[in-house]
């Protein structure tokens, strides 16, 4: 399957071919074949996927064989450039899975690494590299956190060095989601030493079989089990001059400017687990009897769901609501951050309830309510911990 496009232009923003409303057509389209991926592949495969540690390479020509992996990269080069709505649409729906390493590995490709080429990178990267990662031919990530440094970009350690007609990096980069099946690393490193360390930081494109790269395997996550995580160490890794993205010295802009595209995309992440936990929840409630009758007859249990259910939609809201202010190219860092921070707590309250209302059956291992619990943890702290981004918000008030 693809996707069944046809576009006109609009040159008010940022994607030329944006979509500006949940309800267009086009994201309909998205949301019914994620669903149908889910239902008929994920629910079949997740357990093998927890069990293994990773989805494998398939998953990805799959998604990119449905016209999923290119929603916000350019026509020319296979992608649909339906912008920020699309991506959250799919986002949205895929997290809604219960196995919450796929849509994690998926979406770093897709709206976390592969982002930097097609917004930063030359003609010649995206020529050479986005039509096989929209195909899911190639797998992308992107190596920030080091073991140092993580919410805080400017304090990077790894290095970069001009040699001749060349780049040399050193350093080490750590939870990169991906690493393990990643072909392609977006990569960060310091380039000037001397330069405050927001003007003296460069993004590279490193493949894998670079000489000098080691792909060193961690130990087992909390959740999130089907996505794979790994160290990066580079030790006199050579790159080409090509291998730089964008300016030299300009990539911890780079850095920022997908960070609001990156937490978006975790805040729709956080809405779909949050819906699907309340859902399988209040279908169990309604189900479960106990007490002489079914555990949603009591009112303190269905009206704690109700609020739950209230705070979720509310979030909803806002996520929309920004998806949509970003596709006009609207400046949205206060937003973002609001997403992230309000969805990932958010989700942190419902999954805990929820699985105090599954009692004993909400403990056990491989359910998905279980799964759930476990995976939510990620989301106040994976792209920016929560207290990071209530700075942020505080900056501009």
């Amino acid at each position: 399957m693809t996707l069944t496009v046809a576009w006109r232009p609009a040159n008010n923003m940022r994607h030329p071919q944006a979509v500006q409303s949940f309800d267009d057509p086009r994201v309909v389209e998205v949301r019914a074949k994620t669903r149908a991926y889910v239902r008929d592949v994920v629910l079949a495969q997740g357990d093998l996927w927890e069990r293994d540690g990773s989805i494998g390479r398939g998953e990805f020509q799959r998604l990119g064989s449905f016209g999923l992996l290119g929603l916000c990269h350019p026509l020319e080069f296979g992608g649909a450039d339906l912008g920020p709505v699309a991506s959250v649409a799919f986002a949205e729906e895929i997290s809604r899975c219960t196995f919450s390493g796929l849509p994690e590995a998926v979406l770093v490709h897709t709206d976390m690494s592969s982002t930097h080429i097609s917004g930063r990178g030359s003609k010649e990267q995206k020529e050479r590299y986005l039509p096989a990662v929209i195909r899911g031919d190639l797998i992308c990530a992107i190596a920030v956190t080091e073991p140092e440094a993580g919410s805080d970009v400017a304090g990077l350690a790894t290095r970069a060095a001009r040699r001749a007609d060349n780049w040399v990096l050193n350093g080490t980069k750590t939870y990169v989601t991906n690493a393990l099946n990643g072909d392609i690393f977006i990569v960060a490193a310091r380039t000037d030493a001397t330069a405050k360390p927001s003007r003296g930081l460069s993004l590279f494109l490193v493949e894998r079989n670079t000489p000098g790269v080691t792909v060193r395997p961690m130990a087992r996550k909390h959740g999130m089990l089907s996505s794979d995580i790994a160290d990066l160490v580079f030790d006199d890794a050579r790159l080409p001059a090509s291998a730089l993205i964008g300016e030299e010295n300009r990539g911890f802009y780079g850095i920022m400017e997908n960070f609001q595209n990156e937490r978006l995309i975790l805040g729709a992440m956080s809405l779909g687990m949050g819906l699907q936990s309340l859902e399988i929840t209040v279908e169990y409630l309604k189900a479960r009897r106990a007490f002489g009758g079914r555990l949603w007859d009591k009112q303190a249990i269905r009206q704690r769901i109700a609020f739950l259910y209230a705070r979720m939609r509310a979030v909803q809201a806002l996520v929309y609501a920004t998806a949509i202010k970003s596709a006009r190219g609207d400046d949205v860092v206060s937003e973002v951050s609001m997403v992230k921070a309000l969805a990932g707590e958010t989700l942190q309250d419902i999954v805990r309830d929820c699985l105090q209302f599954h009692g004993g059956y909400g403990y056990m291992h491989g359910t998905a309510i279980e799964r759930l619990g476990r995976d939510a943890r990620l989301m106040t702290i994976g792209g920016g911990a929560t207290e990071v981004m209530l700075d942020e918000i505080a900056k501009r008030l």
